[in-house]
């Protein structure tokens, strides 16, 4: 644990956990970002009570996530907050473990080499989160309503369909045999209510 009291190591962990928080954020539920989270945490945590930090720096940095969220609301990114929250992440961090003077303790270049991957994460993801929030869905069961597909078994109180080229579970109110055509005429969740199309 010797190689966690060097500042250079306590910063690359800070802001690991930094862009961890973000990724964890961008695309929950997987628990990939949470748990290489909890252990940069962990790390961290163990070298900013043995170094000390600048506490101020710190705010910063744990601050940097708001603007960050606040620029994905809505439709549109928004660039000055995004580059609001890339230029708090970057000024705090460097300022995380300074000398006496006041002076930053980490390596200039690493601190200049971590900033840019951090900030150039921090843009990938907000465009991504924009283009996935602009998509639209690839099957919208509704538009499938009035559409002519056929019986791909005997549909009486259920059977299925193939409808736009995709199987579907349907339901008719009378009985419909296997290859006939139907029309959808409603949609009852994933389930389709057909009726039998005249050829």
């Amino acid at each position: 644990m010797e190689f966690l009291l060097n500042p250079n190591v306590a910063y690359v962990l800070i802001a690991a956990s930094a862009m961890l928080a973000l990724a964890a954020i961008v695309v929950p539920g997987t628990g990939i970002p949470e748990i290489g989270l909890v252990l940069c945490l962990g790390m961290a945590g163990f070298a900013v009570y043995s170094l000390g930090i600048n506490g101020w720096a710190l705010l910063v940095v744990g601050l940097s996530v708001i603007p960050f969220v606040l620029a994905l609301r809505g439709k549109t990114l928004r660039l000055p907050l995004l580059a609001l929250s890339i230029l708090m992440l970057i000024g705090g961090s460097v300022f995380l473990f300074v000398n006496e003077k006041g002076f930053p303790t980490v390596n200039p270049l690493l601190a200049g080499i971590v900033s840019i991957l951090c900030g150039g994460f921090i843009w990938l993801a907000a465009v991504r989160v924009l283009a996935a929030q602009r998509l639209q869905p690839r099957n919208n069961p509704d538009a499938l309503v009035g559409k002519i597909g056929e019986a791909r078994t005997e549909i009486k109180a259920e059977g299925s369909v193939q409808v736009g080229g995709e199987l579907w579970s349907a339901r008719s109110e009378k009985p419909i045999a296997s290859g006939s055509p139907v029309r959808v005429v409603q949609r009852d969740g994933f389930v389709l209510i057909v009726e039998k199309a005249s050829s």
